[in-house]
């Protein structure tokens, strides 16, 4: 058996996409080994059988370390996009007027086929189109309802079937297509502990598909649409967490409005206490390169610095040429940040007023004492992981070490700020939790002889949501000795 990881000395978590660079067991453990903490399957791309061989890999390493690791299924959502030209390319002019249509035939310099009437039927005039990810941007100025004129504002070279992008419309879209309900389905065949749901615009998308997953996996809403911004509270009050995704916001969006905007989207998940992650074109050079830009290096630092709780590769790690060195950058970055003095004024920089509950009260106290008195970790029993969501919400100083018999809580807290899970029977009175704690705490590293814990729980044990208990105790060092 490979030596077992202990507790990473990072609080933020990072995600890295699976891929044909990184889709086989032993790369797997190489990338965890490396650094990252859980694992996205993009089911934009591959086929179900190498997804599911990515899970038995995942689940057998899992096994193998005796470590939680989650697992997201990440849904394409709808890809709206233009027919096909009569030649291979087209050159739209500056200023020319090009028509987009339901007409069944192929394109010319003048028009092509726009197979969606959701969204001829919405455009108005004054209203922008974006074509091949905002390289051409046209602007409305007739529109009947089955075809739409349009001025060419920036034009380009444009060939078939390429993206379409309406960033100033909700278009009447769901956010699930007949492709990702069958991808919902199977990934939740596969006990998948996270969900990511695409084109999301309105809270009506996250609820119908909170629906659709039934309790059966964590549901994270991926904040692409300039519509989504609008209504940002509302969709986090039904996530679970949210991403940040950056390339399909700046997209849709002037890329001088996207920074301020992910400042904006990880503070408002953070005073929700929703885990959030920062995503896509972190270390793109690193798609070829081994090595990063001095202005990636800082982008991934800024991310940290603002408190999220996850930072995420995407091509870097699922089809790139240095998939390990991307995952052990991403480490490096997250070690050096954290381990400057200035990182906790900074990453408090965002106020989290705790709600008037007695968890919140407690998870704040947490907080206080860890700040205030030399502590080794913060222990929370929790069933469901709200307790834990509490207390990484106050990014305390400190590991938190969850106790948790449900291993499906376990593996979902893989995405949560400084959060360290451990999958254990339920404790059923006092003195067990405290001897439980400390034992898991020396167990794994995160405490020694004269270490102090501060241990939250539920009275009565073992019932969800009853967090009432703050309790500090020290450390003698021999509490496994009869264990």
């Amino acid at each position: 058996m490979a030596s077992p990881i202990f507790s990473r000395n990072r609080k933020v978590k990072v995600l890295a996409t699976l891929g044909p660079s990184s889709g086989s067991p032993e790369m797997i453990e190489k990338m965890y080994r490396a650094g990252v903490d859980a694992f996205r399957m993009n089911m934009s791309h591959g086929e179900h059988e190498a997804h599911a061989a990515n899970v038995k890999s995942i689940r057998a390493l899992e096994k193998q370390i005796g470590r939680p690791i989650a697992i997201l299924a990440d849904l394409q959502g709808p890809k709206l996009r233009i027919g096909t030209f009569a030649e291979p390319a087209v050159m739209l002019h500056d200023g020319s007027r090009f028509t987009l249509d339901m007409l069944q035939k192929k394109g010319d310099a003048t028009r092509v086929t726009l197979p969606h009437r959701e969204i001829l039927s919405t455009l108005q005039p004054g209203h922008s189109l974006l074509l091949d990810d905002g390289k051409i941007r046209l602007q409305v100025i007739r529109t009947d309802g089955d075809s739409v004129e349009t001025e060419v504002i920036v034009g380009g070279m444009i060939s078939d079937r390429k993206g379409v992008n309406v960033p100033e419309v909700v278009l009447p879209v769901s956010s699930l297509t007949e492709k990702d309900r069958k991808d919902l389905t199977f990934a939740l065949e596969q006990d998948v502990d996270w969900i990511a749901l695409s084109f999301v615009q309105r809270p009506e998308d996250v609820a119908e598909a909170r629906r659709l997953i039934g309790g059966r996996a964590a549901l994270l809403a991926k904040i692409e649409k300039p519509a989504a911004i609008d209504r940002l509270d509302e969709i986090l009050e039904l996530s679970d967490a949210v991403m940040v995704a950056r390339g399909d916001l700046g997209v849709e969006l002037l890329p001088e409005q996207v920074p301020p905007l992910q400042k904006k989207i990880v503070a408002a998940a953070r005073k929700l206490g929703r885990p959030v992650v920062v995503a896509t074109q972190m270390l793109e050079s690193m798609i070829k390169s081994p090595t990063p830009t001095r202005a990636e290096v800082s982008d991934v630092a800024t991310a940290i610095y603002d408190g999220a709780d996850a930072i995420m590769l995407s091509a870097e790690s699922a089809v790139g040429d240095w998939p390990i060195e991307a995952a052990t950058m991403m480490d490096r970055i997250a070690m050096q940040v954290e381990n400057d003095p200035s990182y906790a004024d900074r990453v408090h920089f965002t106020e989290t007023v705790p709600d008037e509950t007695t968890a919140d009260a407690l998870a704040a106290a947490s907080f206080n004492i860890a700040r205030t008195v030399a502590t080794s970790a913060i222990v929370c029993y929790t069933s469901s992981g709200s307790t834990a969501r509490r207390m990484a919400r106050e990014r305390p100083s400190v590991p938190l070490l969850v106790l948790t018999p449900n291993r499906h809580t376990a593996r979902r807290v893989g995405l949560l700020w400084g959060a360290y899970a451990v999958v254990t029977r339920d404790v059923s009175n006092f003195e067990e939790m405290i001897a439980k704690a400390k034992r898991m705490a020396l167990r794994h590293k995160l405490g020694e002889a004269g270490s102090r814990l501060i241990v939250c729980a539920g009275v009565p044990f073992g019932t969800p949501g009853s967090t009432n208990l703050l309790h500090v105790v020290r450390l003698t060092g021999d509490e496994l000795k009869r264990h």
